[in-house]
């Protein structure tokens, strides 16, 4: 299978601030990819680099088959970008944003093209409303209309659905995997772990380094987590397993505690550590200790949780 995105290397710094720090990695064409990480972690600027909106202080790599130093004119025309905040006119209609965007990228036909793309993206009724009397979700699609009016060969979608409700969201992906079975290549970075189950891979980044790269089963089986679930038995309050839940945190070979409902994930990636650990509380009369699978939230916690405690050695040298 060919690339559509191959880096290596790749850096780039903001005065004297490393925001993406040596980065490698490949994105298949046709397929959809999660870019995962939390804010500050380089996302965003990773994209900008791809589409050739940035330049790279060092590293090389080809977008599409172009270079991302010497050839980035040639990769906007084949990349349809999608930044976080809404970026078209909110004081002309559907029909007028997708009309300037056609005209922008010199379309033969513009009229065809619009249309096309309207009735493409479920936004022919909506097409002589005023963009900024959309709710989020229907400006979601707007932006998306408008990325895949020049028909690019790749997507580069940045947060697409922050802030947008689930239903939503629910149909904004459908119209990303409808795309993806055209041929068209997404890079998508989100921070809703359900979305990143619906990529094909996924990337995670945490201060500027890449931590993992695969599809969610490779990567839960490359770092393997021992999870248990714990819940309080019946009539007691709801307080006692948040002190718990703090006194847990607090072990160094508990690696993740997370709430789930009335229920806590605690985990560790070395599974005789972790036993040792929780010894303590097995035989508490007040909680109940059940096996559990982990998830890919699990293991994007661990790994989080692995960088900071990096990040606070670096910045402590």
């Amino acid at each position: 299978m060919k690339n559509a995105i191959e880096v290596r290397g790749l850096t780039k710094k903001f005065g004297n601030v490393p925001v993406v720090k040596s980065l490698s990695f490949d994105v298949p064409e046709g397929r959809i990819v999660g870019f995962l990480g939390p804010n500050g972690s380089g996302k965003t600027t990773t994209l900008r680099m791809m589409c050739g909106l940035l330049t790279p202080d060092s590293g090389s790599g080809s977008c599409l088959g172009y270079d991302i130093l010497a050839q980035s004119d040639q990769i906007k025309l084949q990349v349809g970008y999608m930044p976080q905040k809404f970026s078209l006119y909110e004081d002309m209609t559907l029909e007028e944003n997708l009309t300037f965007t056609a005209r922008i990228y010199g379309l033969d036909n513009v009229r065809r093209e619009t249309s096309r793309v309207l009735h493409k993206l479920g936004l022919w009724e909506q097409r002589k409303k005023l963009a900024g009397s959309l709710s989020g979700g229907w400006k979601q699609r707007l932006a998306l209309a408008s990325c895949v009016m020049h028909r690019p060969k790749l997507l580069l979608l940045d947060e697409p659905t922050a802030g947008v409700d689930p239903a939503a969201r629910r149909e904004f992906w459908e119209e990303i995997h409808a795309l993806a079975a055209e041929g068209i290549t997404v890079l998508a970075s989100t921070h809703y772990m359900d979305e990143a189950e619906r990529c094909h891979s996924i990337a995670y980044i945490a201060y500027g380094e890449l931590l993992a790269c695969g599809t969610s089963r490779e990567l839960i089986a490359r770092h393997p987590l021992k999870m248990y679930s714990v819940c309080l038995r019946p009539g007691l309050p709801a307080s006692v397993l948040t002190r718990i839940a703090q006194r847990l945190e607090a072990q160094k070979d508990i690696d993740v505690v997370i709430p789930f409902g009335n229920d806590l994930h605690v985990g560790g990636a070395n599974s005789e550590l972790l036993d040792a650990a929780i010894a303590p509380w097995r035989d508490d009369p007040a909680l109940v200790w059940s096996d559990a699978h982990a998830s890919l939230e699990d293991l994007f916690i661990l790994l989080m949780n692995q960088a900071l405690e990096k990040q606070k050695m670096l910045e402590t040298c």
